[in-house]
This record gives structure tokens, sequence and C-alpha cells, in this order.
């Protein structure tokens, strides 16, 4: 069952038709539009249509007669889970069957804990929760992930075995896919040759935070640069995150947290970089930027200028003399050259290997540089095999910054 609420239409700019037209697209047709799902066009900020949606919700369950037992164990879902720095770890909760009640020993994920105090929507303290109850939970060991499932066990020692079981579990899968994508990758990596890791830690305040910064700084990986996430939890940034960046050459990205004083103070010994923020897409930024600063330029060629041979000397200790005249550009004692004979490059023929000038003259005068239009001598730096109407062609190679965009 599912009801669409569109919210914002408060705006000047809203256009609920058109959610309700992309709705159809992916077969999802609503009363409106003459199917079955229900819609409720609302505005959080001012209160419009929520009373409607809250009604319409109702309905819902009534005619497909969702009820839930409040009288057995409680079942519910995690919607978030943060640390709280008064509180120690609380999670949001929705309790869909059965009843919470305080002391109940729970286990979310690979957390667990006993209940130790519970706060209704408002904010208010209770002491129980029953079925379609929205609910903050304290006393959990950690910060479960968005989406765990969270049960009642008979005490508290079932819960901790089966969060430890859950957690092995976890570490045994992560080293499995670790291996299999580092085997799998191999020969690619090889192939690229300039493959390169950016290796990151996500702490942050909020689960759902940490999830959405690092699955969008995994997607900034390209193919000759892959960005991981070797670890990511709910928390303040401590010694061992540092220890962990050091040994993995990592860098910390904290969201919303800060190091504690010892972890500063071994980040500063070992060389870490703790990087903070409170704005997601800044991290995003940030992160782009690196991956940009690790690629590897491209090298371009730019063409500086043209002179044909028209005349050639032999002399001797000195070797082939080219008299030439510049028809564009211009040259200088650095410029890097090649020679062409009808159309073919004649010298240097072997990749890699770079023409240099040997001399350049205007009237038996050294000289800097010869602009277009004018006469001089040049010889080729163990190069004598100059004949006259070759063309010799001036170029310099230019680096280019790569980027993403």
């Amino acid at each position: 069952p599912m009801v669409f609420a569109i919210n914002k239409v408060d705006k000047p700019d809203a256009l609920p038709e058109r959610i309700k037209q992309e709705l159809a697209s992916m077969n999802f047709l609503v009363e409106d539009w003459g199917g079955t799902f229900q819609s409720q066009d609302i505005s959080a900020k001012t209160g419009q249509g929520v009373d409607e949606l809250l009604e319409k919700i109702l309905l819902e369950a009534e005619m497909l007669e969702l009820k839930a037992n409040p009288d057995r164990e409680a079942i519910g879902t995690i919607l978030e889970a943060s640390l709280d720095k008064g509180r120690g770890y609380v999670a949001k909760g929705l309790v869909q069957t059965g009843t919470l009640h305080i002391g109940d020993p729970v286990v979310a994920g690979e957390h667990s804990g006993k209940v130790k105090a519970m706060f209704n929507e408002r904010g208010k303290r209770v002491k129980e929760a029953g079925p379609s109850t929205p609910i903050l939970i304290l006393g959990l060991s950690g910060a479960p992930q968005a989406g765990e499932r969270f049960k009642i066990t008979e005490n508290e020692q079932e819960a901790r075995q089966i969060a430890s079981k859950r957690a092995q579990i976890a570490r045994e899968q992560a080293n499995r896919a670790t291996k299999r994508i580092s085997l799998d990758e191999i020969g690619r990596r090889l192939a690229l040759g300039n493959f390169k890791e950016l290796n990151l830690i996500v702490k942050g305040d909020v689960d759902g935070s940490v999830e959405a910064l690092s699955d969008s700084l995994i997607k900034q990986s390209i193919e000759t640069i892959q960005v991981n996430v070797i670890h990511k939890a709910v928390g303040q940034i401590v010694e061992s995150d540092v220890l962990l960046a050091s040994a993995s050459d990592a860098i910390i990205i904290g969201f919303q947290v800060r190091p504690s004083l010892g972890a500063r103070k071994l980040a500063e010994r070992e060389g870490v970089q703790i990087k903070m923020y409170s704005i997601i897409y800044e991290a995003i930024d940030e992160v782009r930027a690196a991956i940009e600063g690790m690629l590897e330029p491209t090298k371009e060629e730019k063409i500086m200028g043209q002179m044909e041979v028209r005349e050639v000397y032999k002399i001797s200790k000195v070797g082939t003399v080219a008299g030439c005249y510049v028809q564009e550009g211009k040259f200088t004692r650095n410029t890097n050259i090649r020679l062409i004979r009808n159309g073919i490059v004649v010298y240097p023929t072997k990749e890699g290997q770079v023409a240099e000038i040997a001399s350049l003259k205007r009237f038996k005068e050294d000289v800097r540089e010869v602009k277009s239009g004018l006469e001089c001598g040049i010889s080729i730096k163990n190069f004598n095999d100059i004949k006259a109407g070759d063309v010799i062609e001036g170029f310099e190679i230019i680096e280019i910054k790569q980027t993403l965009d």
C-alpha cells in the first residue's frame, strides 16, 4: 500500500500535476488520473493538506484491514540514529507490531542494549510504545543503520550474542568482497598502469548523513581513480580512526563531528589529514578537487612555427648548416623541432626522441630567437642529413590539467 504526498505546493512555481505525470510514467497511476493510488498535495511549511493526508492514510489502513497485535514483543524499524553528547547513542524508530517497554532488552542490526528511556514525537518521556508509534530510544550500544529492524529478546545476553554474530558476519562479508574486487580488478588495473586509490574514513553525527555522504563520495570514482570508504561510523573522531587512517594512507572526513584531543595530537604526529564539514556538498566538492589533483595531466602539442630550408652549407668542425626562411611563428634556441621532407617526418623517427637546435644564427651572429619573415641559419644537434626544400617545424608540449566535468 502506498499514499503519495506531494510536498511544497505552497510555492508559486509548484507543479503537482507534473509529479503525477512522472508517477504515471513509472506505472503509479493516482486516483485523480483514474488509478488506484491515493495522493495528496501538501505543504509541510504551512500545514496545507496535512489533515487530508492523514485521513487518506487512515482510510487506506481501514480498507486494507492493516492491524497489529499490541500484546506481543515489539518489532520495528530504525529510521535514524545518532550520537548525542549528553545522552549517548539515540535511535529514532517506528514500532510496527507489539509494544516496547522501558527496560526491554533490544537488538538492532549489529548493536544491542536495554531500553533506558523513550520519548515520543513531541519529546515527552513515555514508558511504553505500541504499534505505529514513532519513538526515540536511548540505551543502544551504537548507532544502527537506517532501515535496520529492531526486536525484543529474552534477555540482554541474547541481544549481545545476536549483535555480535551479525557484526562478525558483516566483517566476513566485507573481507570477502574486498578480496573479490581486488582479484577481479587486478588485470584491468595493470592494463591501465596509472590506477590510483583514494581511501577515506567517514565519521558523522547521524547515521543517515554518514550513509548519504559515503555513497556520494564513492560515486565520485572514475576509471583510473577508485574512492574507497574503508570505515564509516557515527561518533567522535578518535585515536583508532587516526591509526587506521595512518595504516591505510587515508583521509578522515568528519561531518558535524570533531576529533578528540588525543586524536588531534596523534594525527599531527602521524601526518594524517582530518577534514571537517557541516555541509555535505562542500565535502563532495573537495574530494572531487582531490581526485582532479590525482589525475595525470594530458599532453598536447602546440605548433610554434615553421621554416623552409633554402640553402644547405657543409662547414668543417660544425656540420651541416641550413639557410632557412621563417614562414610563420617564431623559433628560439629551446624550441623542439622536427624535420619534414615531402610531408614525411625524417627526424626524429624514434618514439620519445626529441630534435634540438644546436645553433641559431642571423648574419653569423648567435641570436635567441627568429620571427616570421626573417632568414636565419640553423643546425640540428646530432643530425646532418638536411636538404633544400625540407621543412623544419617547431613545437612545444604543453600539459593540460584534467577535470571531472
